[in-house]
């Protein structure tokens, strides 16, 4: 039996289950050895040099997928040119009660509600320091406890955990399903997060001898007067990039009209379109020279070129993996080496931006 075989079957029979054991059983499947392997790095037009790393591809791992920090080293190689663990908080919570995670089949999409589940710092501390000698670009994603009396401090607390085992961080102010976490992305309580967080940074720096790269992901459905101003923030506190997007509480345009009644942020491809009109616009404020990650929606080659060209340096996936499997990157990684070809283009930098007017002036 063909390898694209056995995984259609696996894949067929991972989704006659609940999604959140199907994701369960896919991780200790990943753990076992299991999976595969695909050198990414294969095609250097691929590379990307951002901050101090070297990543022999644009296409990672978005958080949410390990959030116990797992599998790094399995999703790696799988072809990620990095992958992201968390979101990690300093205590262990539960997230939400079950059933938090739907697939909408009909529209490649996926509502989850998880809520920070995950089993915080000491527990993830372990794992990278395990793993530290292996290499690889692992980001880690940090986040504040539910009960947190003071955010601000659990995300200060999580770059000091982490400053000597995190390729970068991102710091998420974008999860929908914490109450009013969202509110950090406000420009005064940004600010204060933000200042403390790049304050934090710079006094590990110091200890370590590396600056950690730390970007902010931010929410899909946020307006232009309020993206102008977290733009703002970042180029101001001098934070090192941004992550468009998180997941959308939108529900326009969806076949499934049952499903998209659960509570909780939509990934995959119903996103697309948002995510790349944000990225694109994110782009044109920020300027050139910021480096942003695009996510939402990201299924194919196409799509991922379509990110790039909106105003994207590197990508992140994972509802895809959902329906599609871990063919899902060497898949996008083959399609850009012969778009590249197809182009005549000798690097993907060239063609960053190529369409960010169209999509800065789209309509979501």
């Amino acid at each position: 039996m063909s390898r694209s075989l056995l995984e259609r079957f696996a894949l067929a029979g991972l989704h006659q289950l609940d999604a959140e054991t199907a994701h369960n059983v896919t991780l200790k499947t990943l753990k076992a050895g299991f999976g595969g392997c695909f050198a990414g790095d294969r095609d250097p037009r691929l590379k990307r040099q951002l901050w101090d790393l070297t990543f022999p591809n644009p296409l990672g791992m978005a958080a949410g997928f390990d959030k116990n920090g797992d599998v790094p080293d399995a999703v790696l190689r799988l072809g990620f040119g990095f992958t992201e663990v968390g979101s990690v908080t300093p205590k262990p919570q539960p997230g939400n009660p079950k059933p938090r995670v739907f697939r909408l089949p009909a529209d490649k999409g996926v509502i989850n509600r998880y809520g920070f589940n995950n089993d915080g710092h000491e527990a993830l501390r372990a794992k990278l320091e395990a793993r530290k000698a292996k290499g690889g670009i692992v980001g880690v994603n940090v986040g504040a406890n539910k009960d947190a009396s003071d955010r601000v401090a659990d995300y200060v607390t999580g770059i000091h955990a982490f400053a000597g085992l995190a390729s970068y961080f991102t710091v998420n102010v974008s999860s929908p399903n914490t109450p009013g976490l969202r509110n950090l992305q406000a420009r005064g309580a940004l600010a204060e997060l933000l200042q403390g967080v790049m304050q934090a940074r710079d006094t590990e720096t110091l200890k370590i001898g590396r600056k950690v790269p730390v970007l902010l992901k931010i929410a899909p459905d946020i307006v232009d007067e309020d993206l102008r101003d977290v733009v703002e923030e970042v180029l101001d506190k001098a934070v090192d990039g941004l992550i468009v997007s998180n997941t959308t509480l939108s529900r326009d345009g969806l076949a499934d009209t049952t499903t998209a009644k659960e509570a909780g942020g939509l990934s995959g491809t119903p996103l697309f379109r948002r995510a790349t009109i944000v990225t694109a616009r994110a782009r044109k404020m920020a300027g050139p020279d910021l480096p942003i990650v695009g996510v939402g929606g990201i299924d194919s080659a196409d799509t991922a070129w379509t990110k790039i060209t909106a105003g994207a340096d590197l990508l992140q996936v994972y509802s895809a993996l959902v329906y599609q499997g871990p063919k899902l990157a060497r898949d996008i990684l083959e399609g850009l080496s012969a778009r590249l070809d197809r182009e005549g283009v000798t690097d993907l930098r060239q063609v960053r931006d190529a369409n960010l007017e169209a999509w800065a002036s789209a309509e979501p």
